[in-house]
């Protein structure tokens, strides 16, 4: 099976995403929640495959018969902006001992997370998901 990765960024006020370059073409999609990007992303996968048929070029094998899964790769404003509906930047402070202010800056896209704060911050996600899980 083949991996097709959608490269997700934050962009303003909307989620934007490209796919790798294993697919042929350039698309681009964007909607205002993860959920509905999640949604568009295969439909736009298809309306274009359904445009390269029409214009006859070829589509790989593996593309034409369905066989891959998409793989979401999010930068840390998107990764933060996703979870908006489960945990404030207040919540994901607390949890990821991410000052809340610098949160902020990475949400809004005005600064950009170093590697050891993108896994402080997903580690903090990860403890209010098990903190969830663990009620009764």
């Amino acid at each position: 099976m083949e991996k097709i990765i959608v490269e997700v960024r934050w962009c303003d006020h909307n989620f934007g995403a490209t796919l790798s370059d294993n697919v042929p073409g350039a698309i681009v999609i964007t909607a205002k929640t993860y959920d509905e990007l999640q949604k568009e992303v295969p439909e736009t996968l298809q309306f274009h495959l359904e445009g390269i048929k029409a214009d006859g070029d070829e589509i790989p094998q593996w593309l034409a018969e369905g066989d891959y899964e998409f793989v979401y790769h999010l930068d840390t404003a998107a990764l933060i902006r996703s979870c908006e509906r489960y945990a404030s930047l207040a919540a994901i402070s607390r949890a990821s001992g991410v000052n809340e202010r610098q949160l902020s800056h990475y949400a809004n896209g005005l600064k950009k997370a170093r590697a050891q704060q993108r896994e402080r911050i997903i580690n903090g996600l990860h403890k209010i998901g098990r903190e969830l899980l663990s009620l009764s």
